[in-house]
Protein backbone atom coordinates (compact mmCIF):
# COMPACT_ATOMS: atom_id res chain seq x y z
CA UNK A 1 0.00 0.00 0.00
CA UNK A 2 1.11 3.85 -0.62
CA UNK A 3 1.89 5.53 2.50
CA UNK A 4 2.15 8.71 1.93
CA UNK A 5 -0.67 10.88 0.93
CA UNK A 6 0.52 13.00 -2.13
CA UNK A 7 -2.79 13.49 -3.60
CA UNK A 8 -4.97 15.64 -0.97
CA UNK A 9 -7.12 12.57 0.02
CA UNK A 10 -6.67 13.17 3.88
CA UNK A 11 -7.15 15.68 6.51
CA UNK A 12 -5.82 13.83 8.72
CA UNK A 13 -3.51 10.83 8.01
CA UNK A 14 -2.16 7.94 9.65
CA UNK A 15 -4.88 7.70 12.56
CA UNK A 16 -4.14 4.05 13.02
CA UNK A 17 -7.20 2.77 14.85
CA UNK A 18 -6.50 -0.82 15.54
CA UNK A 19 -9.28 -3.00 14.96
CA UNK A 20 -11.42 -3.89 17.82
CA UNK A 21 -12.10 -7.35 16.48
CA UNK A 22 -11.67 -10.21 14.26
CA UNK A 23 -13.97 -11.28 10.82
CA UNK A 24 -14.19 -10.19 7.07
CA UNK A 25 -11.72 -7.33 6.88
CA UNK A 26 -8.81 -8.72 8.90
CA UNK A 27 -5.84 -7.15 7.18
CA UNK A 28 -7.39 -4.23 5.25
CA UNK A 29 -7.33 -0.66 5.94
CA UNK A 30 -10.07 1.87 5.47
CA UNK A 31 -10.29 5.69 5.75
CA UNK A 32 -13.65 7.27 6.23
CA UNK A 33 -15.18 11.04 5.23
CA UNK A 34 -14.97 13.78 7.86
CA UNK A 35 -18.52 13.59 8.35
CA UNK A 36 -18.34 10.19 10.62
CA UNK A 37 -18.10 10.59 14.36
CA UNK A 38 -14.61 8.92 15.47
CA UNK A 39 -13.67 8.88 19.34
CA UNK A 40 -11.67 11.79 20.32
CA UNK A 41 -11.89 13.45 16.90
CA UNK A 42 -13.32 17.26 16.03
CA UNK A 43 -15.40 16.44 12.72
CA UNK A 44 -15.18 19.66 10.20
CA UNK A 45 -17.70 18.35 7.81
CA UNK A 46 -15.07 20.19 5.46
CA UNK A 47 -15.75 23.67 6.80
CA UNK A 48 -13.47 24.94 9.78
CA UNK A 49 -16.29 26.78 11.22
CA UNK A 50 -17.75 23.96 11.75
CA UNK A 51 -14.84 22.18 13.49
CA UNK A 52 -14.31 25.29 15.92
CA UNK A 53 -18.45 25.35 16.97
CA UNK A 54 -17.77 21.50 17.90
CA UNK A 55 -16.18 19.33 20.69
CA UNK A 56 -15.07 15.82 20.08
CA UNK A 57 -17.10 12.90 19.14
CA UNK A 58 -17.33 10.75 22.63
CA UNK A 59 -17.92 7.64 20.52
CA UNK A 60 -17.94 6.25 17.30
CA UNK A 61 -20.29 5.90 14.40
CA UNK A 62 -22.25 3.09 14.25
CA UNK A 63 -20.82 2.26 11.15
CA UNK A 64 -17.12 2.88 11.97
CA UNK A 65 -17.90 0.78 15.01
CA UNK A 66 -19.09 -2.45 12.39
CA UNK A 67 -15.88 -1.85 10.66
CA UNK A 68 -13.59 -2.25 13.39
CA UNK A 69 -15.45 -4.92 14.84
CA UNK A 70 -14.95 -6.87 11.75
CA UNK A 71 -11.03 -6.68 11.78
CA UNK A 72 -10.81 -2.85 9.83
CA UNK A 73 -7.90 -0.57 10.28
CA UNK A 74 -8.66 2.77 10.41
CA UNK A 75 -5.90 4.69 9.16
CA UNK A 76 -7.38 8.49 8.25
CA UNK A 77 -9.78 11.48 7.85
CA UNK A 78 -10.54 12.16 4.16
CA UNK A 79 -11.60 15.38 2.72
CA UNK A 80 -14.74 16.41 1.96
CA UNK A 81 -16.97 18.85 0.24
CA UNK A 82 -18.31 21.36 2.53
CA UNK A 83 -21.39 20.19 4.62
CA UNK A 84 -21.02 17.70 1.97
CA UNK A 85 -23.76 19.94 -0.32
CA UNK A 86 -22.08 19.54 -4.10
CA UNK A 87 -20.43 16.99 -6.12
CA UNK A 88 -17.33 18.16 -7.69
CA UNK A 89 -15.20 17.06 -5.54
CA UNK A 90 -13.18 20.59 -4.68
CA UNK A 91 -13.26 22.39 -0.98
CA UNK A 92 -11.30 26.28 -1.09
CA UNK A 93 -10.72 25.29 2.81
CA UNK A 94 -8.06 22.26 1.52
CA UNK A 95 -5.36 21.39 -1.25
CA UNK A 96 -7.39 20.04 -3.96
CA UNK A 97 -7.75 16.54 -4.49
CA UNK A 98 -6.11 14.83 -7.22
CA UNK A 99 -8.00 12.12 -9.35
CA UNK A 100 -5.35 9.73 -9.48
CA UNK A 101 -7.12 8.02 -12.71
CA UNK A 102 -7.41 11.60 -14.41
CA UNK A 103 -5.60 14.10 -12.19
CA UNK A 104 -6.39 16.80 -14.72
CA UNK A 105 -10.13 16.93 -13.58
CA UNK A 106 -12.20 16.84 -10.62
CA UNK A 107 -12.52 13.50 -8.84
CA UNK A 108 -16.10 14.21 -7.83
CA UNK A 109 -18.05 14.77 -4.36
CA UNK A 110 -18.44 15.37 -1.79
CA UNK A 111 -16.86 11.78 -0.71
CA UNK A 112 -14.12 12.98 -2.76
CA UNK A 113 -11.23 12.36 -0.18
CA UNK A 114 -12.40 8.63 0.11
CA UNK A 115 -12.44 8.17 -3.11
CA UNK A 116 -9.11 9.19 -3.98
CA UNK A 117 -7.53 7.14 -1.10
CA UNK A 118 -9.01 4.07 -2.46
CA UNK A 119 -8.07 4.86 -6.31
CA UNK A 120 -4.99 5.90 -5.45
CA UNK A 121 -3.72 2.75 -3.26
CA UNK A 122 -3.69 4.28 0.23
CA UNK A 123 -6.19 2.57 1.42
CA UNK A 124 -8.24 -1.07 0.84
CA UNK A 125 -11.54 0.97 0.70
CA UNK A 126 -13.61 4.18 2.13
CA UNK A 127 -16.53 5.22 3.51
CA UNK A 128 -18.49 7.89 2.90
CA UNK A 129 -22.05 8.92 2.77
CA UNK A 130 -24.46 9.40 -0.41
CA UNK A 131 -27.20 12.16 -0.61
CA UNK A 132 -27.50 12.83 -4.09
CA UNK A 133 -24.50 11.01 -5.48
CA UNK A 134 -21.31 11.65 -3.15
CA UNK A 135 -20.34 7.61 -3.55
CA UNK A 136 -21.08 6.84 -7.02
CA UNK A 137 -20.15 9.84 -8.96
CA UNK A 138 -16.13 9.88 -7.29
CA UNK A 139 -16.36 6.01 -7.70
CA UNK A 140 -17.28 6.73 -11.23
CA UNK A 141 -14.87 9.41 -11.69
CA UNK A 142 -12.01 7.47 -9.96
CA UNK A 143 -12.26 3.92 -11.63
CA UNK A 144 -13.71 2.09 -8.45
CA UNK A 145 -16.70 -0.55 -7.37
CA UNK A 146 -19.36 1.87 -5.31
CA UNK A 147 -22.46 1.65 -3.59
CA UNK A 148 -25.40 3.41 -2.33
CA UNK A 149 -27.18 0.85 -0.17
CA UNK A 150 -31.39 1.15 0.43
CA UNK A 151 -31.87 4.27 1.79
CA UNK A 152 -32.60 3.38 6.00
CA UNK A 153 -30.93 -0.36 6.44
CA UNK A 154 -27.72 1.16 7.87
CA UNK A 155 -27.70 3.25 10.69
CA UNK A 156 -26.80 7.04 10.03
CA UNK A 157 -26.35 7.38 14.03
CA UNK A 158 -22.95 9.52 14.36
CA UNK A 159 -22.93 10.81 10.82
CA UNK A 160 -23.50 14.48 10.02
CA UNK A 161 -26.28 15.23 7.90
CA UNK A 162 -27.41 16.87 5.07
CA UNK A 163 -31.00 15.75 3.81
CA UNK A 164 -32.01 12.68 6.23
CA UNK A 165 -35.04 11.21 3.62
CA UNK A 166 -31.88 10.48 0.85
CA UNK A 167 -28.42 10.34 3.63
CA UNK A 168 -26.85 7.20 2.96
CA UNK A 169 -24.00 5.32 4.52
CA UNK A 170 -21.70 4.16 1.38
CA UNK A 171 -18.94 2.87 0.64
CA UNK A 172 -16.04 2.25 -2.61
CA UNK A 173 -13.34 -0.06 -3.56
CA UNK A 174 -10.97 -1.23 -6.24
CA UNK A 175 -12.67 -4.64 -6.41
CA UNK A 176 -16.11 -6.26 -6.04
CA UNK A 177 -14.83 -8.77 -3.85
CA UNK A 178 -13.89 -5.95 -0.90
CA UNK A 179 -17.27 -4.17 -1.72
CA UNK A 180 -19.52 -7.20 -0.78
CA UNK A 181 -17.61 -7.78 2.49
CA UNK A 182 -17.91 -4.51 3.64
CA UNK A 183 -21.18 -4.86 2.81
CA UNK A 184 -21.70 -8.03 5.06
CA UNK A 185 -20.54 -6.82 7.95
CA UNK A 186 -22.74 -2.96 7.78
CA UNK A 187 -25.94 -4.68 5.76
CA UNK A 188 -28.58 -6.85 7.66
CA UNK A 189 -28.49 -10.22 6.70
CA UNK A 190 -31.36 -10.91 3.56
CA UNK A 191 -32.97 -13.82 1.36
CA UNK A 192 -30.76 -13.75 -1.75
CA UNK A 193 -32.50 -14.91 -4.80
CA UNK A 194 -31.38 -14.88 -8.87
CA UNK A 195 -32.69 -11.83 -10.90
CA UNK A 196 -34.83 -12.53 -14.04
CA UNK A 197 -35.30 -9.29 -15.31
CA UNK A 198 -32.67 -7.10 -17.28
CA UNK A 199 -33.82 -3.37 -17.93
CA UNK A 200 -32.16 -0.52 -19.90
CA UNK A 201 -33.54 2.53 -19.57
CA UNK A 202 -33.50 4.52 -22.13
CA UNK A 203 -34.13 7.99 -20.77
CA UNK A 204 -31.39 7.57 -18.91
CA UNK A 205 -29.08 6.45 -21.95
CA UNK A 206 -30.28 9.10 -23.98
CA UNK A 207 -28.89 11.75 -21.66
CA UNK A 208 -25.45 10.52 -22.96
CA UNK A 209 -24.04 12.85 -25.88
CA UNK A 210 -20.74 11.18 -26.02
CA UNK A 211 -20.57 8.26 -28.74
CA UNK A 212 -17.46 6.55 -27.53
CA UNK A 213 -18.97 6.59 -23.65
CA UNK A 214 -22.47 4.91 -25.11
CA UNK A 215 -20.20 2.52 -27.00
CA UNK A 216 -17.89 1.87 -24.28
CA UNK A 217 -20.74 1.21 -21.63
CA UNK A 218 -22.74 -1.41 -24.08
CA UNK A 219 -19.30 -3.05 -24.94
CA UNK A 220 -19.21 -3.59 -21.32
CA UNK A 221 -22.39 -5.22 -21.11
CA UNK A 222 -21.49 -7.53 -23.78
CA UNK A 223 -18.64 -8.58 -21.90
CA UNK A 224 -20.27 -9.40 -18.94
CA UNK A 225 -22.90 -11.30 -20.66
CA UNK A 226 -25.67 -9.21 -20.19
CA UNK A 227 -26.68 -7.48 -23.11
CA UNK A 228 -28.88 -9.99 -24.95
CA UNK A 229 -30.68 -10.56 -21.33
CA UNK A 230 -31.98 -6.54 -21.63
CA UNK A 231 -34.90 -5.18 -22.06
CA UNK A 232 -36.00 -2.00 -22.60
CA UNK A 233 -38.38 0.28 -20.01
CA UNK A 234 -39.52 3.15 -18.76
CA UNK A 235 -39.25 4.71 -15.30
CA UNK A 236 -43.24 5.21 -13.77
CA UNK A 237 -44.80 8.32 -12.81
CA UNK A 238 -42.24 10.84 -13.49
CA UNK A 239 -39.72 11.97 -16.28
CA UNK A 240 -35.81 12.55 -15.20
CA UNK A 241 -36.29 16.23 -15.12
CA UNK A 242 -39.15 16.18 -12.77
CA UNK A 243 -37.04 13.57 -10.33
CA UNK A 244 -33.91 16.08 -10.34
CA UNK A 245 -36.52 19.15 -9.46
CA UNK A 246 -38.35 16.86 -6.48
CA UNK A 247 -34.84 15.90 -5.34
CA UNK A 248 -33.15 19.65 -5.40
CA UNK A 249 -36.66 21.21 -3.33
CA UNK A 250 -36.78 18.04 -1.09
CA UNK A 251 -33.17 18.43 -0.26
CA UNK A 252 -33.01 22.07 0.06
CA UNK A 253 -35.94 22.17 2.16
CA UNK A 254 -34.04 19.61 4.63
CA UNK A 255 -30.05 20.35 4.55
CA UNK A 256 -31.67 24.08 5.55
CA UNK A 257 -33.63 22.53 8.62
CA UNK A 258 -30.36 20.39 9.37
CA UNK A 259 -28.12 23.42 9.26
CA UNK A 260 -29.77 26.72 8.69
CA UNK A 261 -29.43 27.37 12.03
CA UNK A 262 -26.22 27.16 12.81
CA UNK A 263 -25.22 28.74 9.55
CA UNK A 264 -27.28 32.08 11.07
CA UNK A 265 -25.51 31.94 13.99
CA UNK A 266 -21.93 31.31 13.48
CA UNK A 267 -21.54 32.76 9.56
CA UNK A 268 -19.20 30.49 8.33
CA UNK A 269 -17.43 31.23 5.02
CA UNK A 270 -18.32 29.14 2.30
CA UNK A 271 -17.27 28.35 -1.43
CA UNK A 272 -19.36 30.23 -4.02
CA UNK A 273 -21.19 26.85 -5.16
CA UNK A 274 -22.17 25.82 -1.59
CA UNK A 275 -22.92 29.63 -0.26
CA UNK A 276 -25.13 29.80 -3.50
CA UNK A 277 -27.26 26.72 -2.54
CA UNK A 278 -27.44 27.30 1.06
CA UNK A 279 -28.97 30.46 -0.06
CA UNK A 280 -31.40 29.22 -2.29
CA UNK A 281 -32.22 26.38 0.54
CA UNK A 282 -33.32 28.99 2.86
CA UNK A 283 -35.80 30.29 0.28
CA UNK A 284 -37.41 27.05 0.99
CA UNK A 285 -41.02 26.06 2.48
CA UNK A 286 -43.08 23.82 2.87
CA UNK A 287 -45.29 25.32 -0.01
CA UNK A 288 -47.43 24.04 -3.22
CA UNK A 289 -43.77 23.44 -4.72
CA UNK A 290 -42.73 21.43 -1.80
CA UNK A 291 -45.90 19.19 -1.21
CA UNK A 292 -46.21 18.71 -5.12
CA UNK A 293 -42.49 17.17 -4.69
CA UNK A 294 -43.27 15.15 -1.59
CA UNK A 295 -46.07 13.82 -3.22
CA UNK A 296 -44.08 12.61 -6.90
CA UNK A 297 -41.19 11.10 -4.47
CA UNK A 298 -43.92 9.05 -2.74
CA UNK A 299 -45.52 7.86 -5.58
CA UNK A 300 -42.62 7.16 -7.76
CA UNK A 301 -41.53 5.44 -5.09
CA UNK A 302 -44.19 3.01 -4.45
CA UNK A 303 -44.45 2.59 -8.30
CA UNK A 304 -40.76 1.76 -9.10
CA UNK A 305 -39.89 -0.95 -5.65
CA UNK A 306 -43.29 -2.64 -6.84
CA UNK A 307 -41.76 -2.23 -10.19
CA UNK A 308 -38.65 -4.00 -9.33
CA UNK A 309 -39.98 -6.58 -6.61
CA UNK A 310 -36.78 -8.37 -5.46
CA UNK A 311 -35.78 -10.09 -9.30
CA UNK A 312 -35.23 -7.33 -11.71
CA UNK A 313 -32.02 -5.04 -12.51
CA UNK A 314 -31.92 -1.56 -14.12
CA UNK A 315 -29.05 -0.71 -15.87
CA UNK A 316 -27.83 3.38 -16.74
CA UNK A 317 -25.06 5.04 -17.01
CA UNK A 318 -23.27 6.17 -13.56
CA UNK A 319 -22.37 9.60 -14.58
CA UNK A 320 -23.06 11.82 -17.83
CA UNK A 321 -19.46 10.91 -18.78
CA UNK A 322 -15.54 10.95 -17.20
CA UNK A 323 -14.59 13.38 -14.82
CA UNK A 324 -14.99 17.15 -15.80
CA UNK A 325 -11.46 18.85 -16.67
CA UNK A 326 -10.24 21.37 -13.93
CA UNK A 327 -10.03 23.77 -17.01
CA UNK A 328 -13.93 23.44 -17.67
CA UNK A 329 -16.06 26.63 -17.52
CA UNK A 330 -18.49 27.30 -15.11
CA UNK A 331 -21.53 26.59 -18.08
CA UNK A 332 -19.90 22.84 -18.75
CA UNK A 333 -19.18 22.11 -15.38
CA UNK A 334 -22.91 22.76 -14.74
CA UNK A 335 -24.04 21.04 -17.59
CA UNK A 336 -21.90 18.29 -16.39
CA UNK A 337 -24.01 18.56 -12.70
CA UNK A 338 -27.24 18.81 -14.28
CA UNK A 339 -27.18 15.59 -16.27
CA UNK A 340 -25.35 13.36 -13.99
CA UNK A 341 -28.04 14.22 -10.69
CA UNK A 342 -30.74 12.94 -13.30
CA UNK A 343 -28.83 10.38 -13.49
CA UNK A 344 -28.27 10.01 -9.52
CA UNK A 345 -31.94 10.65 -8.49
CA UNK A 346 -33.36 7.47 -10.28
CA UNK A 347 -32.07 5.94 -7.12
CA UNK A 348 -32.24 8.57 -4.95
CA UNK A 349 -35.31 10.25 -5.02
CA UNK A 350 -36.55 5.76 -4.38
CA UNK A 351 -34.02 4.93 -1.98
CA UNK A 352 -33.06 1.71 -3.80
CA UNK A 353 -29.09 0.13 -3.74
CA UNK A 354 -27.04 1.60 -7.03
CA UNK A 355 -23.92 -0.27 -7.15
CA UNK A 356 -21.62 1.30 -10.00
CA UNK A 357 -19.13 -0.86 -11.71
CA UNK A 358 -15.79 1.46 -13.43
CA UNK A 359 -15.44 1.22 -17.33
CA UNK A 360 -12.27 2.80 -19.35
CA UNK A 361 -13.42 5.21 -22.08
CA UNK A 362 -10.86 7.07 -24.19
CA UNK A 363 -11.18 10.26 -21.82
CA UNK A 364 -11.26 8.74 -18.61
CA UNK A 365 -13.05 6.26 -15.92
CA UNK A 366 -16.84 5.89 -16.68
CA UNK A 367 -19.29 3.57 -14.25
CA UNK A 368 -21.72 1.58 -15.19
CA UNK A 369 -24.80 1.16 -12.73
CA UNK A 370 -27.14 -1.53 -11.38
CA UNK A 371 -30.31 -0.51 -9.24
CA UNK A 372 -31.92 -3.33 -7.79
CA UNK A 373 -35.42 -3.20 -5.48
CA UNK A 374 -35.48 -2.12 -1.60
CA UNK A 375 -33.82 -4.07 0.58
CA UNK A 376 -31.87 -6.64 -1.85
CA UNK A 377 -28.50 -4.95 -1.27
CA UNK A 378 -26.29 -8.20 -0.35
CA UNK A 379 -28.37 -9.86 -3.30
CA UNK A 380 -26.87 -6.71 -5.61
CA UNK A 381 -23.07 -6.87 -4.19
CA UNK A 382 -23.06 -10.72 -4.97
CA UNK A 383 -24.28 -10.50 -8.26
CA UNK A 384 -21.83 -7.57 -9.18
CA UNK A 385 -19.18 -9.90 -7.49
CA UNK A 386 -19.98 -12.93 -9.36
CA UNK A 387 -20.24 -10.61 -12.88
CA UNK A 388 -16.87 -8.93 -12.60
CA UNK A 389 -15.14 -12.05 -11.81
CA UNK A 390 -16.12 -13.35 -15.38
Amino acid sequence: MENQDTFGAFIRDEMDIEPLGEGKLDRLSFAVKDVFAVKGHINSAGNPTWKKTHRPAEKDADAIRRLLENGARLRGMTVTDELMYSLKGDNMHYPPTINPRLPGSFSGGSSSGSAVAVSSGSVDFAIGTDTGGSVRIPSSYCGLYGIRPSHGLISMDGVIPLAPSFDTVGWMARSPEILKDVGDCLLPGQKITDYAHFYIIPEAWDLIELESVKKNLRTFLTELQLEKSCESAHLPAATLADLAETFRVLQGWEAWQSHGRWIEENHPVFGKDIAGRFEAASKMKQDEAYHQAAELKADYTDQLRRFLGRDSLMIIPTTYGPAPARTATFEESEKVRAHTMKLTCIAGVSGLPQVTLPVLDERGPIGLSFVSGYGTDRQLLEFVKKIAGR
